[in-house]
């Protein structure tokens, strides 16, 4: 149980730093402008540099087999997320994205952080990996519809290559299979910027909720039932698969499970945004998902704890 305990103690920081984010919004210390220069501080700094720490052990043939496995799972969690809103919410694109892709980078790094160490991050990159390029693919074309014939597929292949969460993995996967050192100075600098990655996306979820009308919002059904589907078919289905792997592969099993289990990733406002969707119900489905999360995390990760211990 000192696991759960420990995640719940996390999610309570993250939600302190979000009210940071949104007293800072509402008392314009922060603009909106402002808010996009930390998305791109997360996105091109922060995020990159956590994913290329976990990368940054030493290279073992246990370490091997588990980024094997989680490559595996982590491809199977998006498969489920994607089949669960499929069945849902085929007909709403926002909700259909929504269901589908979870915030492990933002959201889920900080929890695993906290419950094991950075070596667990190592399990999360597959999958930040497959987050992105179903965003980018599919999300898409859900969103733009009958346009989506016109999305170039070497286009967004280029796209996949250059962004910054690939760089940090091929980087990161160099220095784990040859197992050369990271010389001192750019390893301490990699770390310091590693560490933004937390406030400052608790910072942004504030800043959404600042620019939500949370009296029409607390009372719209269809958000409840997309964090449903999101936090809780999805990790349940999970839970079940990954219960199949063996009780020494506990940190990794635990690991697809938060990532699972993570609220809506913010990008599907930034999606909806960029192709003319409706950007203030994606605004809402993050924020509603990321509210809820506060329970349901803890209550997912303490069931698991009780089965696979």
């Amino acid at each position: 149980m000192e696991t759960v305990f420990t995640i719940l103690f996390q999610v309570i920081i993250m939600f302190v730093l979000a009210g940071v984010g949104y007293l800072m919004f509402k008392y314009k210390k922060i603009s909106s402008e402002g808010s996009k220069s930390i998305g791109n501080i997360l996105i091109y700094l922060s995020l990159p540099c956590v994913i290329l720490n976990s990368f940054l052990v030493e290279r073992t043939p246990e370490k091997i087999d588990a980024l094997k496995y989680s490559i595996v799972f982590g491809f199977l969690a998006l498969a489920v997320s994607v089949i669960v809103a499929r069945i849902m919410f085929k007909k709403n694109p926002i909700e259909n994205f929504a269901a589908s892709f979870s915030n492990p980078g933002f959201f889920g790094v900080p929890l695993v952080l906290a419950a094991f160490n950075e070596e667990a991050v190592f399990y999360m990159a597959p999958f930040i990996a497959f987050i992105n390029l179903g965003q980018w693919t599919y999300g898409v074309s859900l969103l733009e519809g009958d346009k989506s014939n016109k999305t170039d597929v070497k286009d967004i292949l280029k796209r996949l290559i250059k962004a910054p969460f690939m760089v940090g993995i091929i980087v990161g996967l160099f220095f784990f299979f040859t197992g050369l050192a990271m010389p001192e100075i750019p390893g301490k600098c990699i770390n310091f910027i590693a560490n933004l990655n937390t406030p400052l996306a608790m910072f942004t979820i504030g800043i959404y909720l600042a620019q939500t009308d949370m009296a029409k919002m607390f009372v719209k059904p269809r958000l409840y039932l997309v964090s449903f589907a999101r936090m809780i078919v999805t990790p349940l289905i999970m839970m079940a698969i990954i219960s199949l792997l063996p009780n020494d592969m506990y940190v990794l099993k635990m690991t697809i499970l938060i990532v699972s289990a993570c609220p809506v990733g913010s990008n599907v406002a930034v999606y909806a945004e960029l192709h003319d969707a409706d950007y203030p119900y994606a605004v809402e489905t993050v924020v509603i998902s990321t509210l809820s999360s506060i329970v349901t995390i803890p209550l997912l990760v303490g069931l698991a704890s009780m089965i696979w211990n």
